[in-house]
């Protein structure tokens, strides 16, 4: 996408770094996650309690971390503009999704195998995320199976899905996930072959544990004894189209959205093909490296939806100032990732709940400097042009 798909945004100059990870990345900070002010402190947390290898899997990108980088830059370049003499003393975060009320525009996204990151796992990130009123999307490389899950968690659950070369299987998946009480279903369709994680081979290599009792999910599961190349999985099915999407369309009885959408006629032709949601994402930059920045790709998406279908996004969200600089850009919502995984290392369902504290706060204080009283006044006009 060109920069001329952010016209109106004032960016600032090339050669500005940005404060939050320049000064405040992994700066030891002592005691509980309730000591934390920020993100970047439950990182340090994080890092303090985690094993290097465990660490590398949660922050780790694909091949230079460009990608990782750019994510979080394509926020910080984009300048606010405050707005005063306004009350901004009753604040409203709430928004509507395929009919659910949200207390605040902030999900869990899916990410595998938390119990390598805390001996809860699910269980602690779907108590946290009760506890702060946010809803959990779960992984289909969950390390805890999706019936425990829902049975602990007190706000909806979405589940995410990879589509295995194993068809039958992967059916079966939805259909259980659907019984388990899922209200939503999120394709992943970015990952045909992931980047070379180098930091996360790495990480492998110095010992990484597999994280307790597996993959529950994938049980039972068929995997190819020969694929295509040693770039694709003998699990996940790296031919996926658009007619797999009408099967999926076919048995999926909640709103499916497709995750890992960059370009406007992916976007496109996905309204055509009947999905009910978008999410832009490029994988956490734990992908295609040098992949476009999720908020810089997120415009050009949101004018072609044109309101259609709910558009939402991930990708370097550590701030409320991100997440309300999403939503200026026509986001329904953000999901965040190694945030929450930080906190769960923290201090497993507290420290989750933490960061989803953290981040409404900071939304809530930048609407209120921003004469914002409820997310539908967020638009453009709080860019500075």
């Amino acid at each position: 996408m060109s920069t001329g798909a952010l016209a109106g945004v004032s960016m600032l100059p090339a050669n500005a770094k940005p404060l939050a990870s320049a000064v405040q990345d992994d700066v030891p900070i002592p005691g509980s996650v309730d000591k934390a002010l920020n993100i970047w402190d439950l990182k340090a947390m994080a890092k303090e309690r985690l094993t290097e290898g465990h660490f590398a899997h949660i922050v780790g990108g694909a091949a230079d971390e460009i990608t990782v980088r750019w994510n979080r830059e394509g926020f910080d370049k984009i300048r606010l503009r405050p707005k005063v003499l306004i009350d901004p003393t009753q604040i409203d975060t709430s928004t509507i999704l395929f009919g659910q009320k949200l207390a605040y525009p902030v999900l869990l996204g899916p990410t595998g195998g938390h119990r390598s990151t805390h001996p809860d796992g699910e269980l602690a990130t779907a108590r946290g995320a009760g506890h702060a009123n946010a809803t959990m999307v779960l992984s289909t490389v969950s390390s805890t199976a999706i019936e425990e899950v829902v049975k602990v968690a007190t706000q909806p659950i979405w589940f995410q899905l990879y589509v295995m070369r194993d068809r039958p299987f992967t059916r079966d998946l939805v259909l259980r996930a659907q019984a388990a009480g899922a209200t939503a279903l999120c394709v992943t369709v970015d990952t045909a072959t992931t980047g070379p994680r180098n930091r996360q081979t790495r990480g492998r290599q110095r010992g990484l544990p597999s994280g307790g009792r597996g993959l529950p999910l994938l049980q039972g599961m068929k995997r190819s004894t020969s694929v295509e190349s040693d770039i694709f999985s003998t699990s996940r099915d790296p031919n996926l189209t658009w007619k797999d999407i009408e099967w999926l369309r076919s048995f999926t009885q909640v709103p499916l959205l497709l995750k890992g959408i960059l370009d406007s006629a992916d976007a496109e032709r996905a309204i055509q093909e009947g999905v009910d949601g978008l999410i832009v994402s490029n994988h956490g930059g734990r992908n295609l490296d040098t992949s476009q920045a999720t908020i810089e790709a997120l415009p050009e998406i949101v004018e072609k939806v044109d309101g259609r279908i709910p558009v939402l996004i991930d990708g370097g969200i550590r701030r409320g100032t991100d997440i309300f600089k999403a939503l200026a850009l026509g986001a329904k919502a953000v999901l965040i990732g190694r945030p929450y995984r930080y906190g769960l290392a923290a201090g497993g369902a507290p420290g989750v709940s933490r960061v989803l504290e953290i981040l409404r706060r900071e939304l809530e204080m930048t609407m209120a400097s921003t004469g914002r009283t409820s997310i539908a006044q967020i638009d453009r006009s709080v860019f500075w042009s």
